[in-house]
Formats: C-alpha cells, sequence, structure tokens
C-alpha cells in the first residue's frame, strides 16, 4: 500500500534519511522544514500521513499537531511525532497533543515503515467515510460530518489480561475515565467482545494459554468488533510480535512497564477516533436508508422496489414459481389535499401504509411509488390468492374512517387496486405495466375495487 508522507523536519540530513527510508518502500515523499510549511501542505490536501519532528525553531511539532487535530480539514491526518526525547512525559504530552504515536531517535526502519503502514490503511479508510459522508451532507440526506474529535472519554473498555497485578494497574490508571471489563480468559473474551458495546480492546501479548495475536486477528475478522480499536500491551522482547500485529490491523500498542498516564492518553487517542469514525459511518448508513427508503411512511421507496423486483422475478424465471405484484392508488387523493390541506394528505398516507402492511403477509414488500401510489410485491404467490389478499387491504381501507388533524374529524378512504402475476422471463416494467392496466380498468369501473391481469 502506497501514501503521501509529509516528513517534517529543519535538520536537512535528517529529512533526507528518512525521505530515503520511505522511498525505497514506494511512499511518495513530500518534505517541509517549518510548521507553517508543514500546515499549509496538509491543508492543501497533500499528503496522508506526517511524520512530525519535536524540537523544531518558532513553532514546535506539538502546536503543529495541536492545529492539525483541530481543524476540521486536517483533524484526521494521522500524526506520527518524530522525536529524541525519549521520556514518557514527552509521548504523553505528543498524545495528548492529538498525535497518533511517537517513534524515538534513532528510528527503527522496521517499525517506521510498519506504522506508516498501519496509520496509511486508517487513513485511506477514514477518507472513504468522509467522502461519502461529504456527498450525503451536501446532498441534504444526512448530518454535516463532525468537525471535532471530541473529548475520548467515558464509555466501555474490555482488557484481556490474566495477569492479576497488570490488570490491578491498568484498572487504576483508567479508573473514573472509563468503564473497564477484565477477562482473564481469553476464549470467553471473545464471547464478550460481541456481546457489548466496547470502545477499545486492550488486550496483553503475554496471556499464559492463548496467543494474544491470535485474538486479535479474532477480534478483526468478526463484524461486531472489526472496526474497535485494538491496543497491545507487550513485553521490549516482543518486538517481532508488534510489528506483526500491526499488520494485522492493531491500532496501537504500550510496551511494558506501562506507565498510567501514557495507557490513558492512547486509551483517549483510539477512543476519539473510534467515535469520529462512527459518526462519519452513521452518516453513511443514514444515507444508504434515505436513498432507499420513503421518509413519509417509512416504506421502501420505488429505487429498492426496481432491483428488489428483479432479483424476485430471475429466481422465479429459474424455478418456475410464480411472483404477483398489487399497484394500489388511494382514491380522489388530489381531493383530500385540497379540502384538508397537505398536513392531514400526509397522515392519510402514513395510516394507509400502516394498513396495508398489517393485511400482506410479512415476507411481502410494499412500496410507495410516490404520491398516492403503491406497491406490494408478493413471492410465490398465484394471481388467484393476489387477488384475494388485495380485496382484504380494500376492505381494511374502507371500512374504517381514517383520522386527521390530529384526531379531530375523520374522513372515508378508498383504494383502487391492480394485480398481475408472473412466472419470470419478461422485464419488469412489462409485468408492472400489466398491474398498472389493471389498476386503470379498476378505477374506470368505479374505483374501490380490485382488478386482475392475466399474464
Amino acid at each position: 500500500m502506497t501514501a503521501r508522507v509529509l516528513v517534517v523536519d529543519d535538520i536537512i540530513p535528517n529529512l533526507k534519511l528518512l525521505e530515503a527510508r520511505l522511498t525505497a518502500e514506494y511512499f511518495d515523499v513530500v518534505t517541509a522544514t517549518n510548521g507553517l510549511e508543514a500546515l499549509e501542505i496538509c491543508e492543501r490536501g497533500e499528503c496522508d500521513l506526517v511524520l512530525l519532528d519535536v524540537m523544531m525553531p518558532g513553532m514546535d511539532g506539538f502546536e503543529v499537531c495541536r492545529r492539525l487535530k483541530s481543524n476540521p480539514e486536517t483533524l484526521h491526518l494521522p500524526v506520527v511525532m518524530v522525536t529524541a526525547l525519549d521520556q514518557t512525559a514527552d509521548r504523553v504530552r505528543g498524545l495528548e497533543a492529538g498525535a497518533d504515536d511517537f517513534l524515538t531517535k534513532p528510528i527503527d526502519e522496521i517499525a517506521l515503515i510498519a506504522r506508516v503502514r498501519s496509520l496509511a490503511r486508517l487513513k485511506f479508510v477514514m477518507d472513504e467515510l468522509r467522502n461519502r459522508a461529504e456527498t450525503s451532507a451536501s446532498l441534504g440526506v444526512s448530518n454535516a460530518i463532525p468537525h471535532a474529535l471530541g473529548g475520548g472519554e467515558g464509555g466501555r473498555i474490555l482488557l484481556v489480561e490474566d495477569r492479576p497485578n497488570s490488570a490491578q494497574r491498568i484498572l487504576t490508571a483508567l479508573r473514573g475515565r472509563y468503564e473497564v471489563d477484565v477477562e482473564a480468559d481469553a476464549h470467553q473474551a471473545l464471547f464478550t467482545a460481541t456481546e457489548r458495546d466496547y470502545e477499545l480492546i486492550v488486550v496483553s501479548l503475554g496471556l499464559s494459554d492463548f496467543d494474544g495475536l491470535r485474538i486479535c486477528s479474532q477480534l478483526r475478522s468478526l463484524d461486531r468488533t472489526r472496526h474497535t480499536p485494538i491496543l497491545m500491551l507487550a513485553d521490549l522482547e516482543d518486538r517481532q510480535r508488534i510489528l506483526r500485529g500491526l499488520d494485522l490491523g492493531v491500532n496501537d500498542y504500550l510496551v511494558r512497564p506501562i506507565d498510567a498516564n501514557e495507557i490513558v492518553a492512547r486509551a483517549r487517542t483510539q477512543v476519539r477516533r473510534k467515535r469520529y469514525a462512527d459518526a462519519l459511518r452513521s452518516n453513511v448508513q443514514t444515507a444508504m436508508e434515505l436513498a432507499v427508503i420513503d421518509s413519509l411512511t417509512g416504506l421502501n421507496n420505488r429505487r429498492y422496489l426496481e432491483t428488489h423486483l428483479l432479483g424476485l422475478m430471475e429466481q422465479a424465471g429459474r424455478h418456475s414459481r410464480p411472483v404477483s405484484v398489487m399497484i394500489l392508488d388511494i382514491d380522489f387523493f388530489k381531493k383530500v389535499n385540497d379540502t384538508y390541506g397537505h398536513d392531514a394528505g400526509d397522515e392519510v398516507l402514513k395510516i394507509f401504509a400502516a394498513r396495508v402492511k398489517h393485511k400482506v403477509r410479512g415476507g411481502d414488500l410494499m412500496c410507495r411509488m410516490g404520491g398516492e401510489e403503491f406497491v406490494v410485491v408478493m413471492p410465490d404467490t398465484r394471481l388467484a390468492v393476489a387477488q384475494a389478499v388485495g380485496e382484504r387491504v380494500r376492505a381494511a381501507v374502507a371500512t374504517s374512517p381514517f383520522p386527521i388533524n390530529n384526531g379531530e374529524r375523520a374522513i372515508a378512504v378508498t383504494v383502487s387496486i391492480g394485480v398481475s402475476q408472473s412466472m419470470g422471463g419478461e422485464s419488469t416494467d412489462a409485468f408492472l405495466r400489466r398491474a398498472d392496466q389493471a389498476l386503470y380498468l379498476s378505477k374506470n369501473s368505479g374505483r374501490n375495487r380490485v382488478t386482475g391481469a392475466a399474464a
């Protein structure tokens, strides 16, 4: 996987060294020698990831990172701080500024490439979510994308650790900020992870009876936990396993002995990023639903009908099984709108949809075609049965007045219905056209009736 990496360092030899290492791994490299230049490059969208030196004249790396993470246009950019400072307090300061990781000079080349690849994957996923969310927001079908990462505290964490002393230290560090569940049994941990909504899973690589990396791999393969951040706890000698974990999709790691402030900072970083990604996914999901759902009635719309019906007709043709459709049109609906207002008309449409849905089978598909016209698709249903269902629907609509204006009055409503059957082997347009012709026969014959059209 390639990516555009921005390397920021005021010392030219350091800049050239990192550029050479990354270029050898087929990354595209952009360089900057000061904080302002780096901010401008990021704001123009010319990089996917930032390797940021801490000690620079003027604006140091901490300030550059803070500005990147406070800007809605750049807050999703992964930032790795590169520094000669190796104290825990320095790492915590960087993480609190919003950095995704810390690399200490002299830089381990293998660790550098593993971390860059891992964060590049994360960035590409985030870009796709942002692009879809921005498109949806611009079309007005979902909320605007979030413009901040949020606080990152609160929520639930699962800790998979069978060392009692280690588990207790972590619990003490996180207490008051997160609700932490501890699971010492690795097999049970996988079940526990899928049963509750965790915002972070912390996995020890030093489990006595199970490979911690296997847990990480299994968590990544399960739908329920695929997007949950994973933080590994490792020992100094676990270097190769750490790199392997990053390749498997683990988000971050901590090397023992674990500093309380650092695990809090890393947990906060992962939780903030997850909440941001979840908000983007929610926007995308909302847009997908709105694309196929009629907002007034909650039924599927015409776009969904066309795709669904095509699949059913192909199945009907392969298995010689019938499929029937009903087209329903509310009689004199324009008069309802003209007499009582469009709000009353909306009430009628919602009540109508609920009544019809109550009278058809659970496996039938009801859609709103537009206006006062609806369609019910009935798999494995012959014409005679579909007509009987149509008669049941017609009676349910006609026999009880519809309350409008918040129940202040009730009006009589009737529906005309056309029904047709297909065994496949024709287009959906031809199939629906026959039902539509039957509907016109119902209307021309006095309305409030059901008419069937044979194939």
